[in-house]
């Protein structure tokens, strides 16, 4: 370039030596030109790609976000998991444990945990009275050796009186009944009179070699006390009693069709009365179904006033407990927040109410408090707050018998309720409220007209806890024998746990109940009585609720 110039000074000669160096200045003109046009457009496209790596990179930190707050949620979502897999059951939980581990500072209630047994606060209980069972009189006489002094060796005479003592005394044992029919022949000479053999005894399944109270015996064992028959055969074998499996499962498929009519007369009962609970729980009946994979079935349970009843279905549809309702049933039904029971046709007609439980939305906070840590302090809060609610709830129910102190134990709660409303809608309003905390709010908002439907109507209880209870003896019995074989074995099940937990409501001994009732069908040759209206806890006169009452049970205690 610096030659080029050196050329552009000095003298030009000719023009046509102007006109090469004219061209030549040209076309290093062009070529810086097409140099800077070039360099523009790498400019450019360096301009655009730093455009482009700068969002790229902001999309990058997004998605870090993201990815961060995802893995967050999951690790919270994984300790959720493992406390309700792996954290203590709820039969196992200790008198502190007021939040589930939580470790709350400000619950009063978590005290040092007193020693096991009587405690020197309380008054001892009462001695119980044993006086209705047989007494079987033993006289215990001295040894012969001992019968004389030990100095002179006179003998001892006895003096008249006793000192005397007792126990109490169980004794189990199988024994044949053996039946000596009498025949009577006539004294008379008149025609067509024969020899008379007295009638046979009755029999529950006739021609069975088995008397009631082995099936008594089997039948309570099974579904009151939710053991395996095979274990209740086990044990009969110590006593020497050895029973075939397959006689008793054949006994039993024949005893299902004499239960039925009062199992149905449950079934019908049921639905009747203005509050009722509801729950379900898992059932394996192990036969194939057209359309059904696996054997998973389900077991409802439906509290109403009088009368329990579990319903054996394929299916955890809302159909279920929309069959059983019917149009004239009326009133509220509590339940869990499971999305079946919202859509019964008898919900949307306005027939029936829900409420719902509280214990289940205390759970959405502490599993909040444990998947996420940091939010414990938050979660405690609200745990505080329901703890408010329930305590207040039970000040009102102890206090309908006094107006002024109802009424202000009425003020207080409804004055918490309307505290813990404002709350919630507060802090749903905040921006940065963290996702658990938000989920947990929004279902808690969303069933609130059905959880404070106690406020206005004491009679209705904040939790559906009681269903819950009547499924703890199906769900032993699901891990001890794992459910039905068949079908008729899942609808004998049901029937039975219907009949028990009702028996259980009315005070009534099972095992006399059973025996009044299964002597009756074998008086009407094994089969159903004629009537089973009598028959039913709500027809029995008081005579003869006194002669099945279960003593186990004290007068007014409700078992339910």
């Amino acid at each position: 370039m610096a030659g080029q110039l050196v050329q552009i000074c000095r003298p030009i000669d000719s023009s046509s030596e102007l006109m090469i160096l004219v061209g030549t200045l040209r076309q290093e003109v062009a070529e810086l030109r097409a140099e800077v046009q070039r360099l523009q457009r790498e400019n450019l496209e360096l301009r655009q790609q730093v455009g482009y790596w700068k969002s790229r990179h902001r999309d990058a930190l997004q998605r870090i976000t993201e990815l961060e707050q995802k893995v967050e949620q999951l690790e919270g979502e994984k300790r959720q998991l493992k406390a309700d897999l792996f954290g203590r059951r709820t039969e196992t939980t200790t008198r502190k444990d007021r939040s589930n581990h939580l470790d709350d500072p400000e619950d009063d209630s978590q005290k040092p945990q007193r020693k096991r047994g009587q405690q020197s606060d309380n008054p001892g209980p009462k001695r119980r009275d044993y006086s209705h069972l047989e007494v079987r009189d033993e006289f215990v006489e001295l040894p012969p050796e001992q019968c004389a002094c030990s100095r002179c060796g006179k003998p001892f005479l006895p003096c008249g009186g006793t000192e005397d003592s007792e126990q109490i005394e169980i004794e189990v044992s199988g024994y044949r009944r053996v039946l000596h029919r009498r025949r009577y022949r006539p004294t008379c000479t008149c025609e067509g009179t024969n020899i008379l053999t007295a009638p046979p005894a009755p029999k529950l399944i006739p021609k069975g070699r088995y008397g009631t109270s082995v099936w008594v015996e089997v039948l309570l064992d099974k579904y009151f006390s939710y053991r395996p028959t095979e274990r209740l055969l086990a044990s009969w074998r110590l006593l020497d009693l050895g029973l075939a499996a397959g006689t008793i499962t054949d006994g039993l498929q024949r005893l299902e069709v004499l239960t039925r009519p009062i199992y149905q007369a449950i079934k019908e009962r049921n639905p009747h009365g203005d509050l009722h609970q509801g729950d379900e729980t898992r059932w394996r009946v192990f036969v194939i179904l057209e359309g059904k994979q696996g054997y998973g079935w389900w077991l409802w349970v439906v509290l109403g006033p009088d009368t329990v009843v579990y319903l054996l279905a394929a299916t955890r549809s809302h159909t279920v407990p929309e069959n059983h309702f019917r149009a004239d049933s009326r009133g509220v039904l509590v339940v869990d927040r499971y999305s079946a029971y919202k859509a019964m046709s008898w919900i949307h007609k306005g027939i029936l109410i829900l409420a719902f439980c509280w214990s289940h939305v205390r759970r959405d906070f502490i599993r909040v408090g444990k998947g996420w840590p940091k939010l414990k302090t938050w979660a405690l809060e609200w745990l505080r707050r329901i703890r408010v609610l329930y305590r207040l709830n039970d000040r009102r129910l102890a206090a309908e018998t006094d107006p002024v102190k109802f009424r202000e134990a009425d003020d207080g709660l409804r004055q918490a309720v309307a505290e813990m409303k404002t709350q919630m809608e507060t802090e749903l309003a905040k921006a940065d409220l963290a996702t658990p905390c938000r989920k947990a709010l929004e279902s808690l908002q969303t069933h609130w007209k059905g959880l404070t439907l106690f406020v206005d109507d004491p009679r209705i209880p904040m939790d559906n806890n009681a269903s819950e209870r009547c499924e703890r003896g199906p769900a032993v019995a699901r891990k001890n024998f794992y459910g039905s074989g068949s079908e008729w074995s899942g609808q004998q099940a049901a029937a039975m746990f219907s009949i028990f937990a009702t028996l259980s409501m009315w005070k009534l001994n099972p095992r006399k109940w059973l025996t009044w009732y299964f002597e009756a069908c074998a008086a009407a040759g094994g089969k159903v009585p004629a009537d089973v209206q009598p028959f039913l806890p709500w027809n029995l006169s008081e005579e003869k609720k006194k002669e099945l009452r279960d003593i186990g049970v004290p007068e007014g205690n409700d078992t339910s």
